[in-house]
């Protein structure tokens, strides 16, 4: 799959891990790679390098094909549920191994939503959800899911 070259790309502030999200993601997601890094030069060069002498100001990598960018900005703010990332599954198999690399809050869990270990925010669905989702039962099915379970979607659509 080729890289989407595009003027848009979501940057991701993290506290002091950029390059160990990166590498993480990159790991993760088939068609990735960590395009390039920038360090944060010597802090005497002015005070908001102060601390940061080494650390990523600006990280490049690409995500099943998408780019992202991302630095390390310190704890001025953090990432929360507006913003997530919608990972299409083809089968159960893959929401799986998706859900278990990604979801390391589980009190965030619901949905198919979780959160990774940097605060990310993830939707982890069946391609296929609006076919899955037919009738009120397995909309209610859903809603009582955290991570998404296609065979009991199908058995609330079959049940009703």
């Amino acid at each position: 799959m080729a890289t989407v070259q595009s003027t848009i790309k979501p940057c991701l502030w993290f506290h002091d891990n950029a390059e160990e999200a990166m590498n993480f993601y990159v790991g993760l997601f088939p068609d990735s790679h960590v395009d390039g890094i920038d360090r944060y030069p010597d802090e005497s060069l002015d005070e908001h390098y102060k601390g940061m002498a080494g650390k990523v100001i600006n990280g490049r990598f690409t995500l099943a094909g998408m780019e992202f960018v991302c630095l390390d900005g310190g704890p001025a703010f953090t990432f929360n549920e507006a913003i997530s990332f919608t990972v299409a599954c083809a089968d159960q198999a893959e929401i799986d191994r998706y859900w278990q690399a990604l979801s390391a809050v589980p009190e965030s869990e619901q949905c198919g939503w979780c959160k990774d270990k940097y605060g990310v925010s993830w939707q982890i669905l069946p391609a296929n959800l609006g076919e899955l989702l037919t009738g009120p039962a397995a909309i209610q099915a859903l809603m009582g899911m955290q991570k998404i379970v296609i065979a009991d979607l199908q058995a609330a659509t079959d049940a009703s």
